[in-house]
């Protein structure tokens, strides 16, 4: 059971600009971002794909021309001529994680009939486990990722309020995409990827696993759909089936947003080996995946230059957030819910991706909520960082659970994406590294995963 200890202010006024939140409330695209940091290696990598994939459409669903008009058809790319194309202005591409079981198609394949249990199937025409908006901008040089809990209660045009992730179910990707648009206040979608859970292994496969540190134990069992996960905490080298098992956990106490959690922690892992020489030898395999298991409206150029810019960013220029809300009450709905929260979304939206004006606000340390979640194991080095922040103004201080990695340098997690309030922090703390993402605690403003830096520094103060 976890506990929790709370270092609360000094009375303060309400800051009218931010509302209390309670506690927050997918599975696959981390995948297309190995994708795409993986194939544009290099100029002879991207020339590869290009020729590899060409006679071969990316796009396995036709779309209407009603259904093609929810995205935009301006071109997104240069073209492809001597030179590998590149991007020519910012696009934002939604990705949908597609898990489709036997049982959930009027006509299964032959092969999965008499099984006995319910089989993954290949196809895009289901739920969407996973949903992605992906904002590429070559004017910032940066890549935002925005997850989009499936749980989200949003308007769907002809079914009504239900939950996002059934946008595809009925209307497929220009559904998807247009139910998305209209629940960030009309921020537009130029394209669309779809993955099958199925594409998802085979890829994590062709890339050769993925090194990445399990939090806690990971143990589930569902017979029928012969789903079992077993994973042990610690680093681990996971191949394409256990990374599923990873994604597909979610019996912690946050449920689906603990998906979410992992899914970026999974996302830095890939990025993090994705650019390895030695990927350019799987290319082949990653094609061959490339080919059977996804559809999108994106041209071959086009996913060229996404690639050849994702080849150049680092880690720092990506920002990784999650839709502002929080889960329903039990006794509100008779299913579970994420409700969005419109003014954090709309502040959200101007902020990452040009929805509005961007109004720069001072940062007030009164009214920022802070989490620590300590890997040290040394409770005096929590106490002085408590004083150290309470110096500077943080009073509002939680300890959250112990952050299971030993960490070597510190992370500042801007928790709801506001990096200005993490920079602050961090230059109070004096060490550490700042991330945009969503992997801290849900009640957070900023989150500090304590790391050995802290330790050290404080430690070579105290002996001077």
């Amino acid at each position: 059971m976890s506990t929790r200890i709370y270092y609360p202010p000094s009375p303060q006024p309400k800051d009218p600009r931010r509302k209390p939140s309670k506690p927050n409330k997918n599975r696959g695209l981390w995948l297309v971002l190995g994708l795409l940091g993986v194939a544009m290696v290099s100029a002879t990598a991207g020339a590869l794909v290009a020729v590899s994939i060409a006679s071969t459409p990316l796009m396995q669903t036709e779309l209407s021309p009603e259904e093609a008009e929810v995205f935009d058809q301006e071109n997104i790319s240069t073209g492809m001529d001597f030179r590998l194309p590149r991007l020519s202005r910012p696009v934002n591409i939604l990705v949908l994680g597609v898990k489709v079981l036997s049982s959930d198609v009027n006509e299964p394949p032959p092969e999965t009939q008499d099984l006995g249990y319910h089989t993954l199937v290949n196809s895009f025409e289901g739920l969407s486990d996973t949903m992605l908006l992906l904002r590429f901008d070559p004017e910032t040089s940066q890549l935002v990722v925005l997850s989009l809990p499936r749980d989200t209660r949003t308007w769907v045009e002809g079914v009504g309020l239900t939950k996002l992730n059934e946008a595809n179910l009925y209307g497929g990707p220009a559904l998807a995409a247009s139910s998305t648009s209209d629940l960030l206040g009309g921020v537009p979608v130029d394209r669309y990827i779809r993955i099958n859970v199925q594409g998802v292994e085979k890829l994590i496969d062709a890339l050769g696993g993925v090194d990445i540190y399990v939090p806690y134990d990971m143990y589930y069992q569902d017979d029928s759909q012969h789903l079992y996960i077993n994973l042990n905490q610690g680093d681990q080298h996971l191949n394409g089936s256990q990374a599923l098992q990873f994604l597909r956990f979610r019996h912690d106490r946050n449920g689906d947003i603990g998906r979410i959690q992992r899914q970026q922690m999974m996302m830095r892992a890939l990025m993090e080996q994705a650019l390895s020489p030695a990927t350019i030898t799987r290319l082949p395999q990653i094609l061959s995946v490339i080919q059977e298991n996804l559809d999108t409206n994106l041209s071959v150029e086009e996913l060229v230059a996404l690639t050849s810019f994702a080849s150049e960013m680092n880690r720092s220029s990506v920002q990784m957030l999650m839709l502002p809300g929080e889960f329903s009450s039990p006794t509100e709905y008779e299913v579970s819910y994420w409700l969005p929260s419109s003014s954090r979304i709309e502040e959200m939206a101007a902020r990452y991706f040009e929805a509005g004006a961007v109004v720069d606000e001072e940062v007030i340390p009164d009214y920022v909520r802070v989490a620590i979640q300590d890997s040290t194991g040394d409770d005096p080095t929590i106490d002085r960082v408590i004083d150290t922040l309470g110096e500077a103004g943080f009073g509002n201080v939680i300890v959250d659970d112990p952050w299971s990695q030993p960490l070597r340098v510190t992370r500042i997690i801007a928790q709801d994406g506001d990096r200005e309030t993490a920079e602050a922090i961090r230059q109070v703390l004096g060490t550490g590294e700042v991330r945009v993402e969503s992997t801290g605690d849900l009640q957070s403003d900023v989150t500090i995963q304590l790391g050995q830096d802290w330790q050290e520094m404080h430690s070579a103060t105290t002996d001077q």
